[in-house]
């Protein structure tokens, strides 16, 4: 990590050394990032393990997931859920829990080296506390939890043995172009975004954009929520305050650029001029690997990147203007203390209630700066503080988007 505490530590391990394979928790198995967890880990039987599955409502796919890597507990989000999961997977001696709660003691357990994060939004901050608390890694797919709290996660990681491992591919792209630098000559980090569905788009057609529009981001697949902020550019917003956490570089030294293709995932400017960049193809399994790895490059039968398939790429600013949300990564990390929370918190709000077809896209921009004005800032929070601030800012944006006070 560049100012030297142990969010990150950038080092290597050799593969020969590892006798028994890494146990992971992965937190959010039935979702994007956590269905190819699985697939890496069906890769390499012997170097991982998946030892404990955490779903959110998908008890039909925890149950099958649970079938194929009969982890030593499942636990499903939704309580309502415990007992077709209980059910259904009793004959095969596979212990079962339900709710958040069993989630925060999973992560702890003894028989846990690695939780993979990759739950959406807020729900991964808890969490992620008690593994850093416990001493365990994490491979972190889940940024909001460093937007909403990276001051907190920061100061928690002083007093544990716990690494913070990047899986976002741009933040996973840095941390390899990192690797071997002396950290007094990195100048700036570079953070490249798609533009989403609708970088082309005037600011009068955004008005008008429907939820179909936005899902069809033109180069990956993901999850509907982070789909749509890819569309508002709010993910390159959360994207950047991350950085500054992981990395600890201050905000005037982060940057994002749109790059429509996709294949540079970011980059790092160094003082004398240099720019070190790491390409590869939009595939998430090869950040998933890496972290999972401890920085391992673990061998692929992916297909690998050919270049003279991709002879033009392309590099422009963003407009702030049509994508406002961008804005909120700057502010957030002026003001510091509890902003991140709220925009967090109304961010989620928003992209729900434009899911549901209830405001438009343009929508969500005034509706988080709505609920920005009106929760009271705390300057030195702690984890209580957020928790609360969190609860209220989902109030005021929920009667916010309800009344129509955009």
């Amino acid at each position: 990590m560049i100012n030297g505490s142990k969010t990150l530590s950038l080092h290597y391990i050799n593969r020969n050394t590892v006798k028994e394979p890494k146990r992971i928790a992965v937190l959010g198995s039935t979702g994007s990032i956590g269905t190819q967890t699985l697939d890496i880990i069906s890769t390499y039987p012997e170097l991982f393990k998946a030892q404990v599955l955490v779903a959110g409502r998908n008890a039909e796919l925890l149950v099958e997931q649970c079938m194929t890597h009969r982890p030593a507990l499942a636990i499903i989000a939704d309580e309502s859920r415990y007992a077709q999961v209980k059910g259904a997977l009793q004959p095969y001696g596979i212990e079962v829990a339900a709710g958040s709660a069993a989630i925060a003691e999973a992560v702890k357990r003894s028989d846990v080296d690695t939780v993979l994060t990759a739950t959406v939004g807020y729900s991964g901050l808890e969490p992620t506390i008690h593994a850093i608390k416990a001493g365990k890694d994490i491979a972190l797919a889940n940024k909001e939890t460093l937007v909403v709290a990276g001051d907190l996660i920061t100061r928690l990681l002083q007093d544990s043995e716990s690494r913070v491992l990047p899986v976002d591919s741009e933040h996973s792209a840095i941390y390899q172009c990192l690797v071997g630098e002396n950290p007094e000559t990195v100048a700036k980090l570079i953070i490249t975004a798609s533009g989403g569905p609708f970088r082309t788009l005037s600011k009068e057609r955004l008005a008008s954009v429907s939820v179909e529009d936005a899902l069809r981001h033109p180069n990956w697949a993901m999850g509907a929520k982070i789909t749509i902020d890819s569309a508002s550019m709010m993910n390159k917003a959360f994207e950047i305050i991350e950085a500054r956490w992981l990395f600890g570089v201050p905000a005037e030294k982060i940057e994002a650029v749109v790059h429509p293709q996709s294949i540079v995932h970011s980059m790092v400017q160094f003082t004398d001029g240099a720019v070190k960049a790491q390409l590869g193809l939009p595939d998430m399994h090869v950040p998933i690997r890496y972290a999972l790895g401890d920085a391992t490059r673990l061998r692929a039968s992916d297909r690998p990147m050919e270049l003279a398939d991709y002879c033009s790429l392309t590099f422009e600013r963003p407009d702030m203007e049509k994508f406002p949300c961008l804005t909120f990564a700057y502010r957030a990390l002026s003001e510091g203390g509890t902003t991140a929370c709220v925009i967090n918190a109304a961010n989620e709000i928003a992209v729900a209630e434009f899911l549901k077809g209830r405001i438009g896209f343009m929508d969500i921009y005034p509706l988080i700066e709505r609920t920005l004005q009106r929760v009271p800032y705390i300057a030195h929070p702690e984890y209580e503080d957020y928790v609360e601030t969190n609860r209220i800012a989902r109030i005021y944006a929920q009667e916010t988007a309800s009344q129509n006070k955009l």
